[in-house]
């Protein structure tokens, strides 16, 4: 399997925080992440790393066999570094947690570095309209393995004082 070529710069990996859009497949564009399992997996994957302010995630959605993902790295991290982390993080805690056999991802991946706000607009919106061109609902908020339906959610609880949870309707 040839690895895909990678558009950004090599010279864009440091000295400041930068932001990609970065899309990676499973291998064989097999649809490994369509379970509700495999899927929230990913998610927390990408929480720790937040968490942890090893980067930073705009804005993704996990298709059945692909993910889009909006982040920003910060000047000491390079691309190929943070896509490393997600996929073999991913990949590490697929096989011990779930039992997974095989491989996961696919060799390489593929990025574009979002210089302004007009490009980040477009790729977050690219991001929340996967799913819905995919078919797979009618609307990008009810499509469960994407930040549209995260926001959602987190909109439609407001924490209290006393610690409790209020739903808004």
């Amino acid at each position: 399997m040839s690895k895909p070529s990678r558009p950004s710069e090599p010279s864009a990996a440091s000295f400041s925080p930068r932001t990609f859009f970065v899309t990676t497949r499973t291998a064989g564009s097999r649809s490994v992440l369509q379970t509700t399992r495999m899927a929230e997996l990913l998610i927390e994957v990408l929480r720790a790393y937040m968490r942890s302010g090893k980067f930073t995630i705009h804005h993704f959605v996990i298709m059945p066999d692909h993910i889009h993902v909006l982040l920003t790295v910060p000047a000491e991290v390079s691309i190929e570094k943070a896509v490393q982390l997600i996929k073999g993080s991913f990949s590490f805690r697929a096989k011990k947690e779930l039992g997974f056999c095989g491989e996961i991802w696919q060799r390489g991946y593929s990025d574009v570095q979002v210089l302004n706000d007009a490009s980040f607009q477009q790729h977050r919106h690219y991001i929340d309209q996967n799913p819905v061109n995919a078919g797979l609902v009618s609307n990008a908020e009810e499509y469960l393995f994407g930040t549209a339906y995260l926001k959602k959610r987190k909109q439609a609880s407001i924490a209290t004082n006393d610690g409790t949870t209020k739903i808004v309707p």
